[in-house]
């Protein structure tokens, strides 16, 4: 499938050597999103959560502390800027080290958290992660074995073969598990107890950025229509 027909009409080209970013309108607002919730996330303070006591009319006030403060903004600015970058990169290779480095500040945003049932649910989807990376990078693997290259660019005029075909199976299986969307999502949903909003919400935003670009990367290699 033609990118152009796909994603709009491109409108340039950065060669980083074997790497090539390229544009088009649909890249640019998802690109540009990424950016701009990154930069509002990184300007944001975390808000103080208030917790009803079971028994009681007491409330109990969860705050973040100064330390763990900058390491979750600064995960936080990583991982937008990963999203960012899978947007706009035209290498399939590039987009799965994306996805898998969002796959790992995620597990560390909330990796400093002082509470069992979050830090259990962290570990489960890390461990989801790490067996996700396989099919994630083997798929990309397939995809070079049997067609010679990752461009996009290349790859939009390429033949189709089941080894492609394949290749693109095991791609979405592990962009789902380092994604952690269905059906992969109920060991994420523990971590989002955690105080620390808004911090949280780039983890929301960068697994339905990816999923929809990743939903055009298939398109391109695989021209269904």
């Amino acid at each position: 499938m033609d990118i152009a027909t796909l994603s709009g009409q491109v409108f340039g080209y950065i060669p980083l050597g074997d790497i090539v970013l390229y544009f088009t309108p649909f890249n640019l607002f998802l690109f540009g999103s990424a950016l701009l919730f990154t930069l509002l996330i990184a300007l944001s303070n975390t808000e103080t959560q208030v917790e009803a006591r079971f028994g009681t009319l007491e409330d109990r006030e969860v705050t973040v502390d100064k330390g763990e403060f900058k390491i979750r903004r600064f995960l936080a600015i990583v991982c937008g800027l990963a999203t960012a970058g899978a947007m706009i990169t035209g290498d399939l290779f590039n987009f799965t080290l994306f996805v898998a480095l969002i796959g790992i500040v995620n597990i560390g945003l909330v990796g400093a958290v002082k509470m069992v049932d979050v830090l259990d649910s962290a570990f489960q989807y890390g461990i989801i992660a790490m067996i996700a990376s396989l099919p994630l990078f083997g798929g990309a693997a397939l995809v070079l074995a049997t067609t010679g290259t990752l461009s996009l660019l290349e790859l939009a005029n390429s033949a189709v073969t089941p080894m492609v075909t394949f290749g693109s199976i095991l791609l979405m299986i592990g962009i789902a598990g380092e994604t952690g969307v269905a059906p992969f999502y109920a060991t994420k949903a523990e971590m989002f107890r955690t105080p620390g909003s808004p911090f949280l919400v780039i983890i929301h935003l960068s697994s339905l950025l990816v999923i929809v670009r990743a939903i055009e990367l298939l398109l391109i290699i695989n021209k269904p229509f």
